[in-house]
């Protein structure tokens, strides 16, 4: 009696929806990888959007704005990614392709998760709403930096020197960014 085969593990849902984001021993598939960086890079551009314009006041810390960015870009960008991958892929989209794309679109969410702490210890009254916003923002930036890390680990590398100064030209760079919007618009 032949047991039944088990589809393989991009393809199977119970996998996508339990196992890990992404695994120390086997790297992602280029395609998972690709769209969950993707992800990282838009959620965390996005979320330091947000807070950049924040006006904070004791009641105001940007809590809500930043949350709902947040869910709002991981739900049209999950429903971008589903899209676009059937395209790409010439069919329509399966059960299991469109738990891919929101899987691959959680680092969005993982975006706004530590802006949001910092900025409650604000509106608790536990440090001034303003130093809890400029250290979410900060948080943010040292996260887009950090995205040399990320995609390395994504690739099953370790960092190396080359990628911490890399990492500090990307935050000085997103830095400088911000200093303009603010300059320009403020």
């Amino acid at each position: 009696m032949m047991t039944p085969r088990r589809p393989p593990a991009d393809l199977d849902q119970h996998t996508l929806l339990h196992g890990p984001l992404f695994s120390r021993r086997t790297p992602l598939r280029p395609d998972n990888a690709a769209s969950r960086i993707s992800a990282y890079i838009y959620g965390n551009v996005l979320v330091l959007t947000a807070l950049v314009p924040v006006v904070t006041a004791e009641k105001h810390v940007g809590i809500l704005v930043v949350l709902g960015t947040a869910a709002s870009t991981f739900v049209a960008h999950s429903f971008a990614e589903t899209v676009g991958d059937s395209v790409r892929r010439q069919r329509t989209a399966t059960r299991t392709d469109r738990i891919r794309g929101l899987r691959n679109s959680v680092p969005i969410l993982s975006s706004a998760v530590l802006p949001c702490v910092i900025l409650a210890t604000g509106w608790l009254g536990w440090i001034e709403p303003r130093t809890s916003q400029v250290l979410a923002e900060i948080v943010v930036l040292i996260r887009i930096g950090g995205i040399v890390f990320v995609i390395r680990r994504l690739r099953g590398e370790r960092p190396s020197r080359a990628s911490i100064v890399t990492a500090v030209l990307l935050t000085l760079a997103a830095t400088t960014v911000v200093v303009v919007k603010i300059a320009l618009t403020h």
